[in-house]
């Protein structure tokens, strides 16, 4: 084992699954992925297959010592050039010296996984007679001699940079289209391929795609793997990479391979029939979107009737904006009531567009799941996070528009003159944001500052004087993201163009006690099948 080589790193549970394959299929003959080297002096220098041949000799060597030596010993020796007494080590194991170093600790590991394995499978000595005829007889390597001219350290490189790990959605494929998969005739195999490739290139659909799921592409190289995961029941902290492919296998063994790629599309198909029917996207992409994952609502559609599934998706839906008060006490400034208002806030955008007449729209989860859109005031009348003059500076000249459209002339005057100063002192800032504020803030504004009536969805943006700025130059930046064909959320447009507000009652630049009345009388009716109680309604001046 040459320097380059970063040692014997196998965990128990890759041993486990040698030795399970080995055991279950040897006997039918079971070739070993390539093992790559190149003769050095009488022996040979390994460059690629480490893990694999290290693990066999330490199971050769565990069928001669659980055997009294009456099974032969292995018929190689294996030395690692950064660890001189490596060869003395494999062929004597010393659990006392486990923890001189990771290869010692390693080798440890693998040798008292092959002792657990044996000892799960009944400790009998006929076990170790069938693995080691099968090693003899049936368990072969691919063997690649390089030439010695090669340079081993370059071609170690080419084989190993850049080198992509299979994902299990590909594994399970190869297991459908083998040869050895004797249901399918050659035209059967072209067909299931055909039909694989169409789930995946329909999986990339971003619309489907970010219905079914949060994840972004880069979580899934292979996107069926989605689709496997959730039908192995693979559980989001589950840290084995290959937990669907072993599931799939163990499946094979129980029935019909046919009857399993029956059972993947008709899973797929009930996913795009979800994503197809206009009440289920949005019931399920909201449940989806807030969290709840599709494996959850995979597992709660089965055994149901269409009528059951739905009244079971409204009751996870209400379960998902229950809390123990009402929704008007809840504050801002509280992080896990700030969760609990964003999540109301979502439901509210994907109800309103669920309930457009003649379900002409559909809310967009996809482009809703690129941005990051964080609770925002609807008017800010705190300065948090503006502590540089760039940030006064701009937050000054956005709001010189609206104090002129409420004719306040001489301020508007005043802020031009503190932009014309070579230097603003944080002072100077201080009196004039007094000022503007008390412009273009509404009676009784103040004290419902952080309540549900004066927050909406906003997309995060570094952009602190904008997110600190009064309801007018929001408007304005909202209409001008609006022509530029940007996403906004439903509702989150409605608020700014003031939509939900009688219009005797509304005073266009500002936002005030009738705007947040009617703000949280709409979500109460887009809400109402969800909701316990209404929220509230503030009685404000």
């Amino acid at each position: 084992m040459p320097s380059y080589q970063r040692g014997f790193r196998w965990t128990k549970s890759d041993v486990e699954r040698l030795l399970d394959d080995v055991y279950s299929e040897g006997g039918r003959g079971y070739c070993l992925q390539p093992i790559v080297v190149r003769s050095a002096e009488g022996r040979f220098e390994l460059i690629d297959g480490q893990q694999r041949l290290t693990t066999i000799y330490l199971l050769y060597k565990y069928i001669h010592e659980a055997s009294n030596k009456f099974l032969p010993a292995p018929k190689f020796t294996l030395t690692y050039e950064t660890r001189k007494d490596s060869a003395q080590f494999l062929s004597n194991i010393d659990y006392g010296r486990r923890g001189e170093n990771a290869d010692y600790w390693h080798l440890c590991e693998a040798y008292e996984a092959i002792g657990f394995w044996h000892e799960r499978a009944g400790h009998e000595p006929h076990v170790l007679t069938k693995l080691n005829e099968y090693l003899q007889e049936n368990v072969k390597f691919i063997w690649y001699e390089a030439p010695a001219s090669e340079d081993p350290i370059a071609l170690f490189t080419r084989l190993n940079i850049g080198k992509i790990a299979l994902t299990s959605s590909e594994l399970v494929k190869a297991m459908f289209l083998s040869r050895s998969n004797k249901g399918l005739t050659e035209e059967g195999r072209d067909e299931l391929s055909l039909q694989w490739d169409d789930i995946e290139r329909r999986l990339h659909d971003e619309p489907l795609w970010y219905f079914l799921t949060n994840s972004s592409s880069v979580d899934y190289p292979t996107r069926i793997d989605l689709l496997l995961d959730i039908m192995a029941g693979k559980a989001a902290d589950e840290r084995d990479a290959y937990f669907t492919f072993f599931h799939f296998d163990e499946l094979r063994k129980k029935q019909s391979l046919q009857d399993v790629w029956q059972d993947i599309q008709r899973t797929f198909l009930t996913f795009c029939e979800w994503f197809d029917d206009h009440d289920y996207y949005h019931k399920i992409g909201y449940l989806i979107a807030s969290g709840t994952g599709l494996r959850e609502v995979f597992e709660l559609s089965k055994g149901m009737t269409k009528t059951e599934f739905r009244l079971k998706l409204d009751d996870r839906i209400a379960g998902s904006v229950k809390i123990a008060k009402d929704y008007c006490d809840l504050s801002y400034e509280n992080d896990r009531d700030r969760n609990d208002l964003k999540r109301l806030l979502l439901l509210f955008n994907v109800e309103s567009v669920r309930m457009i007449d003649e379900k002409s729209q559909r809310f967009p989860f996809d482009k809703h799941k690129k941005q990051n859109w964080t609770l925002e005031h609807i008017h800010a009348q705190q300065s948090e996070g503006l502590n540089r003059e760039e940030q006064w500076r701009e937050w000054i000249r956005l709001h010189i528009p609206s104090i002129e459209k409420v004719e306040r002339h001489d301020l508007a005057v005043s802020m031009n003159n503190t932009l014309a100063l070579k230097t603003i002192e944080g002072s100077q800032f201080e009196a004039i944001r007094s000022e503007v504020e008390t412009a273009l803030s509404a009676p009784g504004s103040i004290e419902h500052l952080h309540s549900i009536s004066n927050l909406a969805l906003l997309d995060s943006s570094d952009n602190s004087a904008l997110s600190n700025s009064a309801f007018d130059v929001k408007r304005n930046a909202v209409i001008e993201m609006d022509k530029e064909g940007r996403y906004i959320p439903f509702c989150t447009k409605m608020v700014f163009l003031k939509y939900y507000t009688p219009s005797a009652e509304s005073q266009l630049y500002l936002w005030g006690p009738a705007d947040r009345r009617a703000y949280v009388e709409h979500i109460n009716l887009m809400l109402k099948q969800y909701l316990d109680n209404p929220i509230s309604v503030e009685m404000e001046g």
